[in-house]
């Protein structure tokens, strides 16, 4: 005989579904319990909009050091928070966007700037990509010509006379 859960009959059928809310309701409750989700406000806004206009150009030109493959401006981690904050309290003292960006390249190194400049320090970041591709086609080529020449030594290895054999019958090679 099979047990079930609730037995189907008018009053046992709603002690059943009321069951099984409450255990729905009891779920959902330690499911929340167990994984709070946490909702950040919204950065205020600079009271002035050209230091927020400043502030979202310089955040463009500057990388986010947690990402890394994105820019200050599009990042949401704490640290690019962080740093927009910073920006923002200095252009409000009153430095130039210079002065920001030199700031943040003495404290980061040339690594914070999204384009960093052409220095001897960083001659192997901007090449390194052309020479990847420089490497892979001399590579390339000479895997090309050393098959070309063990075609041109050897070119059949005696396959045509062992054909000519297997098809005449008279035997091939030894």
């Amino acid at each position: 005989m099979r047990r079930t859960l609730c037995i189907r009959s008018s009053g046992a059928a709603r002690n059943c579904a009321s069951a099984v809310a409450v255990a729905f309701l009891l779920a959902l409750v330690l499911t929340a319990r167990i994984s709070p989700v946490v909702a950040k406000e919204a950065a205020p806004l600079a009271d002035d909009p050209v230091t927020e206009r400043r502030l979202m150009n310089l955040s463009e030109e500057l990388r986010c050091l947690v990402c890394q493959n994105e820019t200050l401006a599009s990042s949401r981690a704490d640290l690019a928070e962080d740093l927009r904050r910073e920006i923002r309290a200095q252009i409000k003292s009153g430095a130039t966007d210079e002065q920001v960006r030199d700031y943040l390249v003495a404290r980061y190194g040339d690594f914070v700037l999204y384009r960093p400049p052409m220095k001897a320090r960083t001659i192997l970041l901007w090449s390194g990509p052309a020479l990847f591709i420089l490497l892979g086609v001399v590579l390339l080529l000479r895997a090309v010509r050393r098959r070309r020449l063990s075609l041109v030594d050897d070119p059949d290895d005696g396959l045509l006379e062992d054909i000519n054999a297997d098809v005449t019958g008279r035997g091939g090679r030894a």
